[in-house]
This record gives structure tokens, C-alpha cells and sequence, in this order.
């Protein structure tokens, strides 16, 4: 019986995909979980519809996501902190500061997202990475400077 995947089934395929499965695997597993429909020609041009539907959504989303790097490459913040002996850091700028940093210039990105190859324990310049999308990344000029 051929189906058509509406999610993920691991070692069997990916979102819209059709697939050769036997009938009892496709009655009794995948089609009452949700995670397959029978292949006929009305549910195949309802997926073709949808994935054209999702391409034209993740053109949109990687656009926005350009447009954030680009703004993120321009901006780059200051974060004043609290310093002892030879300049060194009461504990260390965290992705929690930067994300609360671009935050008060206006740009809204998640903690998660921001990559800090190593811990900024000392004052200076530094360029950490921003993932915005899984093709996008932005690279951002932080100060660490003492108060």
C-alpha cells in the first residue's frame, strides 16, 4: 500500500514523502496515529498544495532572518560589568546579558540562540554568533567594558 507521510517516521521517511508499506503496517499503525494518509490522487494534490504552501513560508522566514543579521551586523552593544584584580570579571558575560543587550537596542533574538565559543571572563572586544535560522548566521560585536 502506498501512503503519504505527514510526519517524520523514523526508518521509514520524511514529511511528504510516499512510501511502499505493507497494508497491516498502514491500517493498524501509521494511518491511525495520524502520521500517514493512503495515497490517492485527491490526498497527493493536497500535499502538493501543502508543501508549496511551507516553501513559500520558510522563502519568507529566511528573508526575515537576513534582515535580522543584517541589523545585527551593525549593531554592535556594550555591556558594563563589575571587575576585580587585572581586569578580570565577577563570574562571566553570559547569553543571557547579550540577549538582554540587544534587547534594549531593539532587537529581540533567544538566549538559545546566541553562540559564545568561549566564556568572556575579561574585558575587551568580542565577536559572538547569532543563529537566526538554520541557514542564516550573524556575527556580533560585543564590549565588555567595567563599570
Amino acid at each position: 500500500m502506498q501512503v503519504i507521510l505527514k510526519e517524520n517516521v523514523k526508518d521509514l521517511g520524511h514529511i511528504g514523502e510516499v512510501v511502499n508499506v505493507k497494508d497491516g503496517y498502514a491500517r493498524n499503525f501509521l494511518i491511525p496515529r495520524g502520521l500517514a494518509v493512503e495515497a490517492n490522487p485527491k490526498n497527493i494534490k493536497a500535499m502538493e498544495h501543502e508543501k508549496r504552501k511551507i516553501q513559500e513560508l520558510a522563502k519568507k522566514a529566511k528573508a526575515s532572518a537576513e534582515e535580522l543579521s543584517a541589523r545585527i551586523y551593525q549593531t554592535a552593544i556594550t555591556i558594563k560589568v563589575k571587575t576585580g584584580e587585572e581586569d578580570r570579571l565577577f563570574g562571566s558575560v553570559t547569553a543571557i546579558d547579550i540577549a538582554d543587550a540587544l534587547k534594549k537596542e531593539g532587537i529581540d533574538v533567544d538566549r538559545k540562540k546566541i553562540v559564545i565559543d568561549e566564556p568572556i571572563k575579561r574585558l575587551g572586544d568580542y565577536t559572538v554568533s547569532v543563529k537566526i535560522h538554520p541557514d542564516v548566521t550573524a556575527q556580533l560585536n560585543v564590549k565588555v567594558v567595567s563599570e
